[in-house]
């Protein structure tokens, strides 16, 4: 019979395969990453496979995530479907749903040669097999009760209607395979009992899919997180039955969480494509995920992404499991947000603004903060940007901090406006004086250095918290901001009076 696998190719063939059941989420995102960056380093070809052999969790809208989750990255496939419902490569249908003649064609020919036989337990008939071993102290394990089935038995079970599956005749040996990460890995299949690996002569499981598509796409290596080493030897056994080679494994550590449990939501992770609509860049994750579970030969830690192509290796995964520190991610983000230009982060930025409700779009390109109507540019949009750059971690903190900005009333207590021990009717006489000095300036004039220089030359050095605190506050609202020069620059002369006025009038009332 002719082998689809045995059409050669050159090269190193890796493949990325989720199941389109959920958003993307890290550990899937490092998986890819490091296939991506592997088949980059030896010139090879990446490849992006759907599992969606599973009809009830398998949706379209999680594949579209997939796509979108991996392109956002900066992680792109050299073969496999494609989101506008296209594929490339000449090794498809690279969707398991659109296999079902490839797999038919050899789960016949293990059933043919006597590998498979059908299984008619119930569910019920195994749970209480399992019980029954438990309480003898032994392994759960298939007792091979369907392998001697009689004719008659069989044509008795068909008659009744049972369900059937095809389980595998499982060889009492040991499998072994080399670990490109952990070494020589050995298993006895003594313990087993055979396993289930289709539903029927169309329908494979797991196990038995990923044989047939990593021989039939030619795949290399395989590069998959350590939960699935248990899956390894069973694969090797269907490999050997089918007379497929098998190809070279490397199995990645988990991530876990700061507790090394498992990684969880509670650990602050979430799906790729929620750290974007948090605010972080797609370098910076990029570069996070990069280090868990990898180190490069140096103390370096930022990584472009065409660095970490000659960088990785496999040598130089650990076995043990990388943890996820949110701490480090914020800090790599804050890192690639003060590299961006002032263009760069105002793009970015802006659709930030606009969700957070602050500014809206008009159809003709122009700008408008919601809440007064007042038109705004890009530039203005840039100045408050600016002044926030080395305080924020994430885009999404950019609307939260500088939200005073877009108001045309400041909500906050009058004593919020006091510095220390400052009497109310100082702080309502160091307002004043404010007011008197900035009206002063020129609109012409209106720039931070000159607001700032201003107001220093006309208050006491030792008294400058008694002016610029309560100045700080009614500009801002806020017991932490920038410094209020930076602060009525971008308000402008007018809103700047304004609110210093309001703040005076708001300690009033409390005397």
């Amino acid at each position: 019979m002719e082998q689809l696998y045995l059409k050669k190719v050159k090269g190193v063939r890796v493949r990325y395969a989720p199941s389109p059941t959920g958003p993307l989420h890290l550990g899937g995102a490092r998986t890819a990453l490091f296939n991506f960056l592997f088949a980059k380093k030896y010139q090879g070809t990446f490849i992006l496979r759907i599992e969606d052999t599973d009809p009830l969790r398998s949706k379209k809208e999680w594949e579209q995530n997939i796509f979108e989750s991996l392109r956002w990255l900066g992680i792109y496939w050299d073969e496999g479907p494609l989101p506008d419902g296209q594929e490339v490569g000449n090794f498809g249908p690279y969707r398991q749903s659109e296999r079902k003649e490839i797999y038919k064609k050899y789960i016949k020919e293990l059933y043919d040669k006597g590998y498979l036989y059908w299984c008619y337990c119930s569910k019920e008939e195994l749970e209480a097999l399992k019980r029954e071993q438990i309480s003898r102290g032994e392994p759960p394990h298939y007792n091979n009760r369907c392998r001697t089935l009689t004719i008659e038995e069989r044509l008795k079970f068909e008659r009744e209607g049972r369900g059937k599956v095809l389980r595998f005749k499982v060889p009492s040996k040991i499998v072994s395979f080399d670990d490109l990460i952990r070494g020589k890995i050995s298993v006895d299949t003594s313990f087993w009992g055979d396993f289930v690996v289709a539903k029927d002569f169309e329908t494979p499981l797991y196990n038995l899919a990923c044989v047939i598509d990593d021989a039939t796409m030619q795949i290399t290596h395989v590069i998959r997180g350590e939960d699935h080493i248990p899956n390894t030897p069973k694969q090797i056994l269907l490999q050997k039955a089918l007379g497929f080679p098998h190809p070279k494994f490397a199995h990645l550590p988990l991530i876990l969480g700061p507790d090394r449990s498992k990684l969880s939501k509670r650990h602050g992770a979430v799906s790729v494509l929620e750290y974007k609509k948090l605010g972080y860049l797609p370098e910076a994750v990029l570069n996070f995920i990069a280090l868990l579970g990898w180190h490069p030969s140096s103390d370096k830690e930022i990584f472009s992404l065409e660095e970490l192509f000659s960088e990785f290796s496999l040598e130089r995964v650990q076995k043990s499991g990388a943890v996820f520190n949110v701490n480090k991610l914020n800090w790599f983000n804050a890192f690639y947000l003060r590299k961006k230009n002032q263009e760069e982060l105002y793009l970015m930025a802006l659709p930030y603004f606009i969700e957070a409700g602050f500014i809206v779009k008009s159809s003709d390109g122009n700008l408008f903060i919601k809440e007064t109507g007042e038109k705004i540019t890009p530039i203005w949009i840039q100045k408050i940007i600016e002044i926030f750059r080395e305080r924020i971690q994430t885009l999404a903190e950019l609307p939260q901090i500088s939200d005073f900005f877009f108001k045309r009333d400041l909500e906050y207590e009058a004593k919020l406006l006091l510095w220390k021990n400052t009497p109310i009717k100082d702080t309502i006489s160091n307002l004043k004086k404010m007011l008197k000095i900035l009206s002063k300036i020129q609109e012409g004039e209106w720039r931070a250095e000159k607001i700032k220089e201003a107001i220093l030359k006309n208050i006491p050095e030792t008294k400058r918290g008694d002016f610029l605190w309560p100045l700080r506050v009614a500009l801002s609202g806020k017991s932490a901001s920038p410094p209020p020069f930076e602060i009525a620059e971008i308000l402008g002369k007018s809103k700047t009076l304004l609110r210093i006025e309001d703040a005076i009038s708001k300690l009033k009332r409390e005397l």
